[in-house]
């Protein structure tokens, strides 16, 4: 049984569908584009062309398809120049339509090539990555990696649907599946302490009987902070809490090179430092701190780095951070399990350097 969540968004509403064997809908969807003389493409990557390839057929028959290569560097200038001449070499006009089948990254790069070409085409997500599942193919966040900075460049651009089918997680690998988790419990964190007190009872795993009924809790909370500040604009709150743990995080990916951690690796670290900055405040105890990690551990993921990174390389990439305002870093702090709220007063340079050292960074290497 299908099962829809509305994103409300006034004329750039979509719905989220869920359920088992998708493959039908997403097919009815392409012919209803295609009957209607819209030309549809498909971009994907090697792992979702190997391991998915007769479902890529049954979704999209003979659309031309474009498979890149797995990882974070393929979040790139080069990649999205590429999918750019692409979509160009199928003539697709302002009516086309882009199928973005597999993670994050390539979710935020064929949302970020659908939001440039032509200055915008529609596009679909049908993520096959628990992280994508639960985060990034929600909300129109597209982008991609400059060498200063992960995601600093992109777009706001809605999907008109995402198609998600928790089958799929069948094949993950049990690392990218742990690197989902560290957004399932980002969100327990930040707006759902029950959430977090269900993954604290009991790690979540694919096999798990209630990991759809956690996918929709996830994208329903997402859904509704979106509705309320879709580019991120509240002064405090808002969007932005979202980044819970990805200030660090993202530093972490700038500063090992891109693909050394998968990103929901980094974002595990960076919750724990999150935990450590918000003890530091004194809004939470050194208690609650350990529940964090305990969790985040007993999911199969890092709360500290694997090898040391320089403090002076990973405060640069906070200082570059897309949530820095009149020059100063805002960071995601908790209240509490269950309530997060974004701050930059009271947050010194030395708070920050003293949770990198204590995730692992070094002065210098």
């Amino acid at each position: 049984m299908v099962e829809a969540l509305i994103v409300n968004l006034g004329e750039r509403s979509y719905p989220i569908s869920f359920g088992s064997g998708l493959q039908a809908d997403v097919r009815t969807k392409v012919a209803e584009l295609t009957n209607a003389g819209r030309k549809v493409i498909t971009l994907t990557d090697q792992n979702i062309a190997k391991q998915h390839g007769p479902a890529l057929q049954a979704m999209f028959g003979a659309a031309p398809t474009l498979v890149l290569k797995p990882g974070e560097e393929t979040k790139s200038l080069a990649e999205f120049g590429r999918v750019l001449d692409f979509m160009a070499a199928q003539q697709l006009d302002r009516t086309g339509a882009l199928f973005a089948v597999g993670g994050g990254v390539i979710g935020d790069l064929g949302g970020f090539a659908a939001a440039s070409y032509l200055r915008g085409i529609e596009f679909y997500q049908v993520p096959t990555t628990l992280l994508a599942m639960v985060d990034s193919s929600v909300g129109g966040k597209t982008g991609l990696n400059l060498a200063a900075g992960k995601n600093l460049a992109g777009a706001f651009h809605q999907p008109r649907g995402v198609y998600i089918d928790t089958g799929l997680l069948a094949t993950l690998p049990a690392r990218e599946f742990a690197a989902g988790m560290a957004e399932v419990i980002k969100y327990g964190l930040l707006g759902d302490e029950e959430l977090f007190a269900r993954l604290e009872r009991a790690p979540l795993t694919v096999a798990s009987t209630g990991l759809a009924t956690v996918v929709r809790r996830c994208c329903a909370l997402k859904a509704r902070i979106v509705e309320a500040d879709e580019r991120e604009l509240a002064k405090e709150g808002g969007r932005a809490l979202l980044n819970l743990g990805h200030t660090f995080a993202h530093a972490i990916e700038q500063s090992a090179g891109y693909g050394t951690y998968l990103h929901g690796e980094a974002v595990a670290i960076g919750l724990a430092a999150a935990a450590r900055l918000s003890q530091q405040l004194g809004t939470i105890s050194g208690h609650e701190t350990a529940r964090i990690e305990a969790v985040l551990t007993a999911h199969a993921l890092p709360v500290r780095l694997r090898a040391p990174l320089a403090l002076p390389a990973l405060m640069t990439a906070v200082a570059r951070d897309k949530k820095v305002r009149a020059g100063l870093p805002r960071f995601v702090v908790l209240q509490k399990i269950g309530e997060a709220v974004t701050r930059h007063d009271g947050i010194t340079p030395a708070m920050v350097e003293a949770c990198f050292r204590e995730a692992g960074a070094v002065d210098s290497l």
